[in-house]
């Protein structure tokens, strides 16, 4: 007697604060890549931020009031995927120490915790994908973002995946574990360091020849395409999901006009 076929797997895109208000191509990306792997993509509407900001100002009280909406928002997933390493790093690490104080609900938060994921490695590390059936016309050197590299190990996983972009190019960038200056808060803070961090950032991504600029967290993509453009720099700067879903056609590079590619 043969089984039935497996379910697609469902799968609650949380979209971020960041690619709402400044980057939505990037949540059409990653439900594009999603889609192609199988899985039914959901966008709950309840969703709010990760609660990440209040968390690292030192408001506990009320990143746990953000976070206990999240998790009611994402309940009955089998996945929660973000397309940046900072948000899932929050969800998939944070939110256990952040209620390790409450011993009745932290297995609950604990089990929540260890259904996200950040989007690159999810297709890879989750759904075993190698490949994808993208083009793209150019060099690109790669940053990787602090949160996503230190927390959740990505590295490997966008190098797989840009490898089999047809046409594609990839230079590795010196530094490339270097915080580009972003930080959250710490550019708000600290500008003039910030400035300069990203500065250095942006003269080793110009010294590889690269024309593209890619990296999976948009906080950290416009820190530095602001550097870029200041700098009178043709550099472009793109998050990893538009290219490897291959949509960096459909919408021009980050802090470009409209029509320019």
């Amino acid at each position: 007697m043969s089984q039935s076929p497996r379910p697609p797997l469902r799968v609650g895109l949380f979209v971020t604060c960041l690619v709402d208000l400044y980057r939505p191509s990037v949540g059409l990306a990653a439900v594009r890549l999603l889609e192609r792997a199988g899985c039914l993509v959901e966008v709950p509407s309840t969703q709010t931020c990760c609660g990440q900001p209040a968390y690292n100002a030192g408001d506990k009280p009320d990143a746990k009031v953000i976070a206990r909406q999240v998790m009611k928002a994402f309940a009955g997933f089998d996945y929660v995927v973000a397309p940046s390493g900072s948000c899932a790093g929050m969800l998939r690490t944070h939110y256990p120490e952040m209620f390790a104080d409450e011993p009745d609900l932290l297995p609950q938060v604990t089990q929540f915790a260890g259904r996200c994921h950040e989007l690159v490695s999810f297709l890879t590390d989750v759904l075993g994908i190698e490949r994808v059936p993208a083009r793209y016309a150019g060099v690109v050197t790669y940053h990787d973002a602090c949160s996503g590299l230190r927390e959740l190990g990505v590295r490997a996983q966008p190098r797989q995946l840009l490898r089999s972009v047809a046409g594609l190019t990839l230079e590795e960038l010196p530094g490339a574990d270097v915080c580009c200056g972003f930080g959250g808060t710490f550019c708000v803070k600290y500008p003039d360091i910030s400035e300069r961090i990203a500065s250095d950032k942006i003269a080793a991504a110009s010294g590889t020849g690269a024309d593209t600029l890619l990296a999976g967290d948009l906080g950290c993509l416009l820190n530095m395409a602001g550097t870029a453009s200041r700098q009178g720099k043709r550099l472009k700067v793109r998050h990893v999901a538009e290219v490897l879903a291959d949509m960096s056609g459909d919408v021009p590079p980050i802090g470009w006009p409209r029509g320019r590619v």
